[in-house]
């Protein structure tokens, strides 16, 4: 049956949400969600837009009801669904998503599985269309057939509900160790790059409230006296992207910095333009800091990347002779760091960080071969902590095939659920952790 031909009653819907701006959101009102908001299979809390009720009056919108079926026309995967719970407010959608109210003989928790199985995807894949972000238009998507059990819909769901949930417990729960995985992992960090390595060095105050005690032979400096050069990119009309070309010497900036990948990004200024704003070339172990956006986006400059400049976004800082630019780079990311931002970056927004600002940090300096050591043994415990939250990642990636296994088994009648979905007693031979991610 076409989907669309699941809402043909009094009442029932298969329409495009609404056509809302940007400049129609308000701070309050009639609640927005969009494709953001769509899971496969689950409704996801995320953005808090809204519009106002002469908005919604002007626009004509359509108003989105506890238990109607989104499907998602836009952003991988094409084709998701899911049931929209009470969120205790009004609410609309956008246009990207399909309001699906349907007939009174179709469940809705049924349909919203049934759009969740590997085979629709695959199918939304090829009749999807676009050039830079492909998706599906609502009559194409109402065109596509599904087999409607009859009398099993309700029973299937009810099945899904139990098996999915503990998959989801599965996965709630290995998300869990990476999160806590992260935190140890940079507890380790801030504690090997402010206190070092050796547990039994006699220590002192340092005199400064955010380092407090600090091993006796390490050194309490300001960052503009660890620094052989500060510089901040150029400002204003200096550098425009209508002053960029299609090769040439590199611009670099949060783009390369965040994920920590000089090889990306395509921004280049010709030669020209590199001599007149050489004061912000890059050079091998700089460290590059981001200025704007929160505090801790740090890389240091590798050896094999292309000649360039930073952009105004980036604060460039050469380090002195005593000073390892990758020892410097991970005191920058500990939490002793990040405390003094908070206070001393303007307005504790940490929205811009400036020279002045980052000159006044308080570092406690270690010797040179002591920092070279403390970076091996942070090389070594970054190893352990990876492969245990890649672990914990690749138990996450099979969790989530065999649930997307386990719901297209259940809604192409692979598996007969009948027995299976009576509650707490009901058999439980087809455990979902269990079913076979291939299938």
């Amino acid at each position: 049956m076409p989907l669309a031909k699941i809402a043909l009653g009094p009442g029932s819907l298969f329409i495009d949400g609404d056509w809302v701006e940007s400049k129609d959101l308000a701070d309050d009102g009639i609640r927005y969600i969009t494709t953001g908001n769509v899971g496969e299979g689950r409704y996801k809390e995320q953005g808090s837009g809204y519009i106002s009720q002469a908005k919604f009056d002007e626009l004509r919108c359509t108003e989105v009801l506890p238990g109607d079926v989104l499907i998602s026309r836009l952003n991988l995967p094409i084709g998701r669904a899911c049931v929209v719970p009470d969120l205790g407010e009004r609410i609309i959608t956008s246009v990207d998503n399909v309001i699906t109210r349907p007939d009174s003989g179709y469940s809705r928790a049924y349909l919203a599985y049934m759009l969740s199985s590997a085979s629709h995807f695959a199918n939304m894949e090829i009749l999807a269309r676009g050039t830079t972000m492909q998706r599906i238009s609502r009559s194409t998507l109402g065109q596509v057939r599904f087999a409607f059990p009859t009398e099993e819909q309700t029973t299937i769901a009810t099945f899904l509900d139990r098996e999915t949930a503990k998959i989801d417990a599965l996965v709630a729960e290995q998300e869990k160790l990476i999160g806590l995985l992260q935190e140890k992992r940079q507890a380790v960090i801030s504690h090997a790059v402010t206190k070092g390595l050796d547990p039994n060095v006699p220590m002192k105050d340092s005199g400064v409230e955010w380092l407090g005690e600090v091993p006796g032979h390490w050194e309490p400096k300001r960052l503009k006296f660890l620094a052989s050069n500060i510089k901040a990119g150029p400002f204003g009309s200096a550098l425009t992207k209508d002053m960029y070309v299609g090769s040439g010497y590199r611009v670099y900036g949060q783009e390369q910095v965040i994920p920590g990948d000089f090889a990306i990004g395509d921004y280049y200024i010709d030669e020209a333009k590199f001599a007149e704003l050489s004061q912000y070339e890059t050079r091998t172990d700089d460290v590059l800091i981001s200025c704007v956006g929160t505090f801790g986006k740090i890389a240091v400059v590798p050896a094999d990347a292309a000649p360039g400049i930073i952009n105004p976004r980036l604060i460039r800082l050469r380090t002195a002779k005593d000073v390892m630019p990758l020892f410097l780079a991970e005191v920058l990311r500990s939490t002793v760091t990040f405390e003094q931002f908070s206070v001393l970056s303007r307005g504790g927004t940490m929205d811009v960080i400036n020279i002045g600002t980052l000159s006044d940090i308080w570092i406690a300096l270690p010797p040179i071969a002591e920092q070279s050591a403390i970076l091996n043994e942070i090389t070594t415990q970054m190893a352990r902590f990876d492969a245990l939250m890649a672990q914990a990642q690749s138990a996450i990636t099979l969790l989530q095939e065999r649930r997307t296994a386990l719901i297209s088994a259940a809604v192409t009648g692979q598996i007969d659920v009948r027995g299976l979905a009576g509650g707490a007693n009901a058999p439980d031979s087809i455990a979902a952790s269990d079913y076979p991610a291939s299938a």
